[in-house]
């Protein structure tokens, strides 16, 4: 099993031992509609693989990954650490930085890591946008905070400085990353679900759904970025995948920390018939230690139309 090179939110890895072995067996096209940190698509078995999210930046840096060869992606990791001096700890040890692991190395790499990020959104500015642009964007994620990604409004990455370094697990992952995605056939679109072009897909091919979820609060939707709007589109747009006898498989949670997603539900209920829920046994109250009430995990469902 790969595991994606980042730590994105939502992200399906945990759930793939239940997820995986529901798919279809015999699929030509695959489709991840949302695809975020790819650890779906980058594990399942078919001809071809369109991975399709919004975030260009994302999609940029896996075409990087793609089409540059390993040993140079790594040498260039390892000479964007050493010229804004962030730490290494896997070759000095902490004490080399003054820093304990129970600590963090933030305030070591915190001048660097500003400099870094400046100089990206510098190139970002001049539209400077190469290769070596999206290696800084990945050494950027593994020293931001929580290994996270957001972009202000003017495409600047804009996140402070986290307590971790590039380490031999995150260089192991990205590797295996980089190898399975090279002798993948597949390809990457920056669409809106809404604009996504479905025409060409077929009964032999089938689509993965991992939207963001409507009643859980993660970054992506704030600022208005999924609303009730987006999750009635999403689900007219599966039943029209389902009138073409397109298989498809929609991620997402019924209820979460005492709310319920009604449109959600309700759809289910009008499409008793049509489509089938598999009730999966994940909670992420993990994945945001800021969450004070861990008792309370979320609902979370397959919903498959075959």
């Amino acid at each position: 099993m790969i595991q994606s090179p980042l730590n994105y939110t939502g992200g399906k890895y945990k759930l793939l031992p239940q997820i995986l072995p529901l798919f279809p067996k015999d699929i030509d096209v695959f489709v991840d509609l949302f695809c975020g940190g790819c650890n779906v698509g980058i594990n399942i078995d078919c001809n071809r693989v369109i991975y399709n999210d919004l975030n260009e930046n994302l999609l940029y840096l896996y075409n990087t990954f793609k089409n540059l060869d390993k040993e140079s992606v790594l040498e260039w990791i390892y000479e964007i650490i050493e010229k804004y001096g962030l730490s290494l700890v896997s070759k000095n040890g902490y004490d080399y930085y003054g820093c304990e692991s129970s600590k963090g190395l933030g305030v070591y790499n915190r001048e660097g890591y500003l400099k870094l990020r400046a100089d990206f959104n510098q190139k970002h500015a001049n539209g400077n946008f190469d290769y070596y642009y999206y290696v800084m964007l990945y050494v950027i994620i593994v020293y931001a905070f929580n290994n996270q990604i957001r972009f202000n409004s003017n495409g600047e990455f804009n996140l402070p400085v986290g307590k971790r370094d590039f380490n031999k697990k995150m260089e192991q992952k990205l590797v295996d990353f980089i190898d399975r995605i090279q002798e993948q056939n597949c390809i990457f679109t920056c669409r809106d679900f809404r604009e996504f072009n479905t025409s060409a897909l077929t009964p032999q091919d089938f689509v993965y759904v991992d939207p963001p979820y409507l009643i859980t609060c993660a970054t992506y939707n704030e600022q208005g970025g999924w609303d009730e709007t987006s999750e009635k589109d999403l689900l007219a747009f599966l039943d029209d995948l389902n009138g073409r006898n397109i298989r498809f498989a929609l991620s997402n949670v019924l209820r979460s920390k005492g709310k319920e997603n009604d449109i959600l539900i309700e759809w289910l209920k009008i499409n008793v018939d049509r489509y089938k829920i598999v009730r999966l046994n994940y909670s992420y109250s993990n994945s945001n230690y800021q969450t004070k009430d861990k008792t309370s995990s979320s609902e979370e469902v397959l919903i498959m139309n075959y």
